[in-house]
């Protein structure tokens, strides 16, 4: 009787709500979302039953914290790896709303729906699953900062010269991280080991094969183009930065189709790279910079080039004529205004480039490959000039710095325009006159750096008025004369 009894009110109740819900009345149907989450609700494992929307958002971050500690270990090359967390990596946890969803379970549909859904949830249990991503740019970021201890770069074949023979080493295949399918990877086990302290990543790679074979080297033992310039009146120090950028480019190989840049081989021009403060070009005067002469090289592999018949990118000339290089046959390199010598192997096989210099201060190079060229075939280099503009006047800087008496000169500079013409012959007879380049140097007037320092106001009257004559013969006995006073004034004696 009972039984009957209990099972009739379980109706009567069911008949009541929905009966509640055709007249209007107040109901399920009817009612705010909850101040609590249902029974059986669970963020991840967390049981978040009869938690406040705030409550659970502080356990949801509590546990985000928690998984930024997680450890991965990438593993790379020949047993190396890298650890990082995943909070370095930039964590996050993208869907948040599911609080809000768990807020209103049970809360829409019909009534029926409503306390099916409830029921299931009480019984059975209802999930929310956290969606955790790494940050895709410090990731990437990350993996491209220890690609040298993850991935393994390809070592090309490569060539050498011993004692005037060719000597070949074979190329290494190389290991790439493939960034978009390690960090796809990363976050999949992330996932799947929620809440581990440390996971570990194997990383997907491609194998990058080395560019060139030792067969096609083999080939390479014919001379295509060289040149030889000397600096025998070049200082120590610019001796030194010859030999050093000669250095830096001997035993380059350059494959089909790649391109080289002289700035970048030689660069950076610092002392730990071997370079030294000597004469270079600055705004029509010769100052010392660092790695001064570099220019000398970049000029006589331009000519090698020339000689070789590759395709030339960029050549820029000096901004005054060089003394070892004809007209138009410079090839200029410069940090502060962007100026590199750039050439295309544009020949099918691959060019070594051989760089010496000697006791008797010369510097030659020599580019070898596989010559293709008829034999009966030559080219020769001829400069034409345009213009030339003469020096008509002299210039005089006066300089606080120095003292009275302190006059440095600097040889005047002719102008000129000019370009350089590429003359084809065959059996001796020309065929074909080609122009390579259009060049254009400042003319530079004989300079004076004239010091006006002292303490004299009538002897710096005498010298700014040499100055104005504008006269460095007239200025350079005016300076000594003073330098003469200021020698016996200092010395105590009058001067004569």
């Amino acid at each position: 009787m009972k039984m009957k009894m209990k099972r009739a009110i379980q109706v009567l109740c069911i008949g009541v709500l929905l009966a509640g819900v055709v007249a209007g009345g107040t109901t399920i149907a009817d009612a705010k979302a909850p101040a609590n989450i249902q029974k059986g609700v669970y963020l991840e494992d967390l049981d978040i039953s009869g938690m406040t929307g705030e409550q659970a958002r502080a356990e949801a971050e509590t546990y985000v914290e928690s998984m930024k500690q997680c450890v991965l270990t990438l593993q790379g090359q020949d047993g190396a790896s890298v650890d990082v967390t995943a909070g370095e990596l930039g964590l996050t946890w993208n869907n948040p709303e599911i609080i809000d969803n768990a807020l209103n379970l049970g809360q829409t549909g019909n009534v029926v729906a409503r306390y099916k859904e409830l029921k299931d949830a009480e019984n059975n249990g209802c999930r929310f699953d956290m969606e955790l991503a790494l940050d895709e740019e410090l990731t990437r970021t990350f993996i491209e900062n220890n690609s040298a201890i993850l991935g393994k770069e390809a070592r090309n074949a490569g060539l050498s010269r011993v004692d005037g023979e060719f000597v070949i080493t074979e190329g290494v295949a190389g290991v790439d991280v493939d960034i978009e399918a390690t960090i796809a990877s990363m976050e999949g086990l992330l996932d799947t080991n929620r809440g581990a302290a440390g996971v570990d990543v194997e990383l997907v790679t491609v194998v990058t094969d080395p560019a060139g074979t030792s067969e096609q080297l083999a080939q390479v033992k014919d001379l295509l183009g060289t040149f030889t310039t000397s600096y025998k009146t070049s200082s120590k120090d610019r001796s030194a930065n010859v030999a050093n950028g000669a250095r830096l480019i001997d035993g380059t190989v350059l494959f089909p189709g790649e391109e080289f840049s002289t700035y970048e081989a030689v660069k950076p021009f610092t002392a730990a790279n071997g370079y030294y403060m000597a004469g270079s070009y600055l705004n029509g005067m010769v100052v010392d910079s660092m790695g001064g002469g570099i220019c000398q090289v970049s000029t006589t592999l331009y000519n090698a080039v020339l000689r070789a018949e590759l395709e030339i990118t960029e050549r820029n000339s000096h901004s005054m004529i060089v003394t070892y290089a004809d007209i138009s046959a410079d090839a200029a390199i410069a940090e502060s205004s962007g100026k590199d010598f750039t050439f295309v192997n544009n020949t099918e096989y691959p060019i070594y480039i051989e760089a010496f210099t000697t006791t008797e201060k010369k510097v030659t190079f020599n580019i070898y490959g596989v010559e293709t060229r008829d034999e009966n075939r030559t080219v020769e280099f001829e400069n034409e000039i345009i213009q030339t503009i003469q020096p008509d006047y002299e210039r005089i800087i006066p300089d606080p710095n120095q003292g009275v008496g302190y006059v440095s000169v600097q040889s005047a500079h002719v102008g000129y325009k000019a370009k350089l013409w590429k003359i084809v012959k065959v059996n001796g007879e020309e065929v074909e006159r080609i122009q390579v380049n259009s060049s254009s140097y400042a003319m530079s007037p004989r300079t004076a750096v004239v010091g006006i320092n002292t303490a004299n106001p009538q002897r710096l009257a005498e010298i700014n008025a040499a100055i104005a004559t504008a006269n460095i013969d007239h200025v350079k006995g005016v300076a000594a004369a003073l330098y003469a006073q200021e020698v016996a004034e200092a010395a105590g004696t009058p001067a004569e």
